[in-house]
């Protein structure tokens, strides 16, 4: 019963199509290209078929429905009713499948249908098996799934529009079915396809998932008897296996995946264990040797998908051969950005692997395979390598014990080395040279990857192998080994090769970038202890709460302390270990101070002590100074406090510790290193509240424009950068991206060469010394050659001898020679000063950094206010200077704290009193500064700078004058009225008249003339920040609406007037009599200046206007609210002339803003009419239509019945433009006049034009009467032309007669 209600018609299908619009709007929703509707509409599907159960029209009408969506038009739409059907079908196991496909079968027959539709139809039975298949009871029918087998086979001929869909799925159903239904049903069908398998990759496919699936049906006897042989990998099938494997990933290219043949075939190789076979002669002979983009990519995702199945000789063997190394080469090569780069889904292979693999020793081998993978020693994959995150603790810990072995006995056999072609081209050395060029290259990404190791946050380090990498990068660096000993286990293990400078120099950079990551790392370990710093983020510290740097220094000490096993590279003079041994015994005072007696100095000398003592084996010459500055520096400040200064030889007083102290700092700073400045970042942090005036100057005066003629400091430092960045050029000469590490990469401004842009043109004096130049060298060419007698006139015929030439060609090359000098060392000159200014700058912004720390520790501290010019002049040059990046990011960096960190604080100092006067200069200065500009944005920051200062002076008085407003809004009305301004005392240390005066100027300023840098967002944000400045300049502004140098000046004093009238606090500090006053006023003042309006030429007239308006809003909302006694008789008549200048309605905002005013004054807005399709002046257009000249007369026109007669046209124009002359607009069709009588009938007024003048309510103009009869007559006749039109579907656009 059930088989024939799903292939029997619909009894009643008009019946579903009209009563449910829910149904039906299912269908719509399955077929959008959203996946999250689709698959709530089929949700809502099969919940309505549900509960519909009874209904069979209704079963039958949905897989109707679902059957033709599958051959959809929209590719989109295919899919989701194939997931529809699939589901309907699994819910209602009632519905019999092979009826079901019969359905599919008959809808999609591709033998009757059109040409057109004949791939839809091909998607159409294959998404429909698919739906069979996914229904989940195709295993359950076998007739059902021998149908689709044999549908998909059919499918698969046309594999112009399915490709190998059809194949694939096939073998997905396969692999679902039991192993006794493929033996008696699919079997016999499939042998075709299974004898086959080597034609297509779809066929292949097959086989290969039934070799997996049903090893029992497709064992070796069948294999001879499909295949020929007993095995798919054999010697013999090699050939075809290539060919089939070139096919697949030419039809998958465009996807960038590795195809389900190639997967599966290794595992069938695998399992028949003929897997070297398969590498070799398929793989690296086979796809590889062609050397064919797709063909290689194939090989590396083989590569990648192999690691997990292989064992760990195989893994060995793969990561051994052909394919890594040019998997190797590809990586090398691929540097440009618009090439494709396989390196970031090869590295997805590996994490894959080493996340899921249990086994430590296949996670080291495929490790230590990819570290191996090396062109002329570096290894390929960086050194920063993320995949290390997903190691075993045992698998870290043997690959870090290979990587130090590795260093110290290098074996480039071991490795997989290549060279590309350019390097084979280029490079032709001698095979000694070669080895230690590589193992120099080994190393530094050796030392590079234990580093990235311990600055890796994802892994989880434990703090004996942190302090064992760290002391292994400290210890070979700065130290050799002369013989082993016990207690140092750095000493056990000899180099094989002995390391050179470079090596030692990566392993120093190494060590200094560990230590700063040490720094800022929190405590490791699962201790009681170490949670508990973690909790109070203290961080840098041991699990035993010793700092880092302490324990490295610790151990430097027991280095130095075995002079027999082991000695400095770089040997320690007296002086520097006389230093090193009073550093030590400096530090260890400090910390038995600081158990005694914590402060924050005592930890900052230690820091500093520490650091520079680490530095003493990088460079001690410059490093035992500074100890000797910073012991002194430490006994003066933990010592008794002197009752007289102490008076150096010069007779000049000896500076306070704190100075010194910044001065050391400051010398740090000058270094390119991270770390170096972190510290001195964080130790400064310690010492800034013992921050003295002249210890702050120190820092401002790096800023001081005229610090640049001192030039001796940055020579040192540039020739020392040079020699640097000439190692270091040595090191890259290679060619290769190494990874410079985070201290040197940090601050190593030299190699921004970008920032020479705007830096390498000539100054005017340079062009003419270099003219000069030009003809000094002309002179003495003119005298080389007449010497030589080579400028001989025309008498001189004579030949020159030999000896004469070669004595002038001697001349000539040394001249040339002394010219090309000359001009050498001018090139010279000037890079080295634009070295000195970039280091000079670079410099700069890494003393902004103390600057930074001192206005957040120390933000109440009154030194503050020293540093508001020093940071205005830095603005200042910045922005008249060069534009090239790093004066940029000077300036932006500036800005950042001038703005934020000062001008924003929300700290201020308190007690302003010792410096009242001081303060009141300042602020008068800073306001005059910033009249002077020529920029608007530096003239913004000094008028910040000013109303910071007015805070501080002004004190916080938010909570005082809160309460007090509030009291005086609660007194009633006639109390009020005898409130006056609040005494100049209760503005704190605030001279209001002195800084009224200050700020007057500057508004007179603004208003007054035309090109002021000065803007009126600056004095929005002083009324907005302090109100009491409101009643002070509210003169000199409501005077401005008139008497303001432009229009914009008036627009600005109106915006401004508005924002001082709309202060709650203004409001609250004048009587009523003075605001009505005010408001009388400022209502004159708008009036006078809106009579100076007679046309609207430029914008600034619209702008004038519309802030007048706009405060007209305001004014004459407050005098209707408040009942204030305020005369607006000449108002009215100038707002109304107002309307008529020209250019007025060009802005809609203008207009509407106009008609806001106006509605508050009494008068309505015209209402706007829509234009209708008759033309706008009938009367005009009549003269045209009499004239007729050169047209055709009436019996050569082809008759159009369709048309409507011209007569009854004519007629209705004219009584429209009667009536459109007598009502004074124009003619509307009958049921818009119907409207519009009715609402007259219910007191509705009529619409009057825009332009014309606005009346007054009360005075409604009457509206003239028409003559009698006309109005009914031209409605009846429009009515009917209208009525005609309508009934007209097709007909010809009708003829419109033109008298030119």
């Amino acid at each position: 019963e059930s088989s024939g209600g799903a292939e029997a018609p619909i009894s009643h299908p008009g019946r579903l199509l009209g009563q449910n619009r829910k149904f039906l709007d299912f269908f719509w929703d399955v077929a959008k290209p959203d996946q999250e509707t689709r698959l709530a509409a089929t949700e809502g599907l099969i919940r309505y078929l549900q509960e519909n159960q009874k209904d069979d029209d209704v079963l039958k009408y949905t897989l109707k429905r679902l059957i033709d969506g599958l051959a959809a038009t929209r590719e989109a739409s295919r899919p989701g009713f194939s997931l529809a059907l699939a589901q309907v079908l699994q819910v209602f196991e009632e519905i019999p499948l092979l009826s079901v496909l019969e359905q599919i079968k008959e809808k999609h027959n591709l033998s009757r249908i059109k040409k057109k539709l004949f791939r839809n139809a091909l998607f159409g039975n294959f998404f429909g098996v698919l739906a069979l298949f996914q229904s989940g009871r195709l295993a359950k029918d076998t007739k059902a799934l021998l149908g689709c087998v044999q549908l998909l086979q059919g499918l698969s001929e046309h594999h112009a529009h399915l490709k190998d869909l059809p194949r694939k799925s096939l073998a997905d159903i396969v692999s679902e079915i039991p192993e006794g239904m493929f033996e008696e049903v699919l079997f016999s069908a499939l042998e075709d396809d299974l004898t086959s398998a080597f034609s297509t990759p779809g066929q292949l496919y097959l086989l290969l998932v039934g070799i997996q699936k049903f090893p029992g049906v497709l064992h070796p006897e069948k294999l001879k008897e499909l295949l020929g042989t007993e095995a798919v990998i054999t010697t013999e099938n090699i050939p075809k296996l290539v060919e089939v494997l070139k096919m697949a990933v030419k039809s998958e290219k465009k996807d960038r995946t590795l195809p389900s043949v190639g997967l599966d075939l290794m595992k069938v190789a695998l399992k028949e264990g003929s897997f070297e076979l398969f590498w070799k002669d398929v793989v690296e002979n086979g796809l590889l040797k062609d050397n064919i983009g797709p063909y290689s990519y194939m090989c590396y995702r083989l590569l990648g998908s192999a690691l997990p199945l292989l064992s760990l000789r195989q893994l060995k063997m793969i990561l051994r051969g052909e394919v890594m190394r040019h998997y190797g080469t590809h990586v090398v090569c691929t540097q440009l950005p618009d090439r494709f780069k396989f390196a970031p889904e090869m590295e997805a292979y590996v994490s894959s692997f080493l996340e899921g693999c249990p086994n430590a020793e296949k996670q080291l081998a495929v490790m230590v395979g990819f570290s191996t993978l090396t062109n002329q020693g570096n290894p390929v994959v960086p050194s920063f390598w993320r995949v290390v995150r997903h190691l075993l603790p045992t698998a870290l810990l043997k690959y870090i014990g290979w990587l130090k072995d590795m260093f110290l006995n290098p074996d480039l056999d071991s490795c997989v080395d290549f060279a590309t072609k350019r390097q084979k081209q280029n490079e032709k050395p001698r095979q000694v040279e070669t080895s230690e060029h590589s193992i120099t290259r080994l190393r530094k990404w050796i030392i590079a990857r234990l580093a990235g190791i311990v600055e890796n946050p994802q892994i989880k380090r434990e703090e004996e192998f942190v302090v064992d990498v760290t002391r292994f990068c400290f210890f070979h660096a700065f130290f050799e080994t002369k013989k082993p000993a016990s207690e140092i286990p750095e000493t056990e293990a000899v180099p094989s090769v002995l390391l050179n400078e470079p090596s030692r120099s990566a392993a120093a950079s190494s060590f200094f970038s560990v230590l700063q990551h040490l720094s800022s790392m929190p405590a490791l370990g699962d201790s009681a202890k170490a949670e508990e710093m973690r909790k109070k983020h203290l961080h840098g510290l041991t699990a035993s709460g010793d700092p880092w740097i302490y324990v490295i220094v610790q151990y430097a000490n027991i280095l130095l302390s075995h002079p027999k096993h082991v000695k400095v590279v770089m040997p320690f003079s007296n002086e520097a270990r006389a230093a090193w041994d009073r550093m030590l015994q400096t530090v260890e005072d400090l910390r038995k101070k600081e158990k005694k007696n914590p402060a924050l100095k005592t930890s900052a000398f230690q820091h500093l002590l520490l650091l520079v003592g680490i530095h003493l084996f990088k460079s001690p010459a410059e490093c035992m100074d500074l100890l000797n500055d910073l012991q002194n520096c430490a006994k003066r400040a933990f010592g008794e406090t002197p009752k007289k200064k102490k008076v150096a030889a010069g007779g000049e007083e000896e500076p306070e510790w704190v100075e010194v102290t910044v001065e050391v700092l400051l010398s740090l700073l000058a270094q390119s290193s991270g770390l170096i400045r972190k510290v001195c970042r964080s130790v400064f942090g310690l010492i800034t509240q013992h921050m003295t005036k002249g210890a702050l100057q120190l820092i401002l005066d790096v800023f001081d424009p005229q610090q640049d003629q001192n030039e001796e400091s940055a020579i040192m430092v540039v020739e020392e950068t040079h020699k640097q960045k000439i190692s270091r050029n040595n090191e890259r000469g290679d060619g290769a991206s190494e990874e410079s590490s985070e201290s040197s990469g940090e601050d190593d401004s030299e190699d921004d060469d970008s920032d020479a842009e705007a830096e390498n043109g000539k100054t005017d004096s340079d062009d003419e010394k270099d003219e000069e130049m030009d003809e000094n060298f002309r002179h003495q060419l003119m005298n080389v050659l007449q010497a030589g007698n080579a400028l001989g006139g025309d008498d001189s015929d004579e030949d020159v001898d030999d000896e004469t030439m070669m004595s002038l060609d001697e001349n000539l090359s040394a001249l040339f020679a002394e010219q090309q000098k000359r001009i050498q060392a001018k090139k010279d000159e000037r890079e080295k000063l634009r070295k000195e200014k970039i280091l000079r700058r670079d410099f700069r912004i890494k003393v902004l950094d103390l600057v930074e720390v001192f206005l957040t520790k120390q933000a109440e501290n009154p030194l503050v206010f020293d540093i508001i010019d020093p940071l205005l002049t830095v603005i200042e040059k910045s922005m008249s200077s060069d534009a090239s990046k790093q004066e940029q990011d000077y300036l932006r960096k500036a800005a950042d704290i001038f703005t934020n960190h000062l001008c924003r604080s929300k700290h201020y100092c308190k007690n302003v009193a010792p410096i009242q006067e001081e303060l009141h200069a300042h602020l008068e200065s800073l306001v005059k500064r910033a009249c002077r500009q020529s920029d608007s944005s530096v003239a913004l920051y000094c008028f910040s700078a000013s109303l910071y200062i007015f805070r501080v002076l002004r004190g916080n008085l938010a909570g005082e004058a809160a309460p007090q407003s509030e009291e005086l809004e609660k007194k009633p009305k006639n109390k009020r009225k005898s409130a006056q301004t609040p005494p100049a005392s209760v503005v704190g240390s605030l001279d209001l008249e002195r800084v009224t005066t200050a700020y007057r100027d500057a508004l007179n300023l603004f208003l007054t003339k035309r090109n002021s840098p000065l803007t009126g967002s600056m004095f929005l944000d002083l009324f907005e920040r302090h109100p009491i400045m409101c009643k002070q300049l509210i003169d000199t502004v409501a005077k401005s609406i008139t008497g303001g140098a432009r229009q914009h000046q008036q627009a600005q004093a109106c915006m401004l007037l508005q924002k001082a009238l709309q202060t709650r606090q203004f409001r609250l500090s004048i009587s009523d009599e003075e605001w009505e006053e005010l408001i009388r006023e400022s209502t004159n003042q708008v009036t006078e200046t809106l009579k100076m309006v007679s046309e609207f030429k430029v914008k600034a007239d619209q702008e004038k206007v519309l802030k007048c308006l706009e405060l007209m809003n305001f004014l004459l909302r407050t005098v209707t609210q408040q009942k204030l006694n305020v005369d607006l008789t000449d108002l009215r008549g100038v707002l109304q002339e107002l309307s008529q200048h020209e250019g007025f309605g060009n802005s809609s905002r203008l207009g509407n803003v106009y008609w806001n005013v106006m509605t508050l004054l009494g008068f309505t807005r015209p209402a706007k009419e829509k234009v209708s399709a008759q033309p706008k002046n009938p009367t005009e257009a009549e003269p045209v239509k009499r004239k007729k000249k050169g047209f055709l007369p009436a019996s050569k026109k082809r008759s159009n019945r369709k048309k409507v007669p011209e007569q009854p046209q004519e007629n209705g124009a004219e009584s429209g433009s009667k009536e459109a002359d007598a009502d004074g607009t124009e003619a509307v069709p009958a049921k818009k006049r119907r409207k519009r009588k009715n609402k007259r009938k219910r007191g509705g007024g009529g619409g009057e034009s825009q332009n014309q003048a606005p009346k007054q309510q009360g005075s409604v103009a009457k509206k003239p009467k028409l003559p009698p009869g006309s109005a009914k007559k031209t409605d009846s006749k429009l009515g009917n032309l209208k009525k005609k039109k309508k009934k007209e579907k097709k007909g010809r656009k009708p003829v419109h007669i033109d008298g030119n």
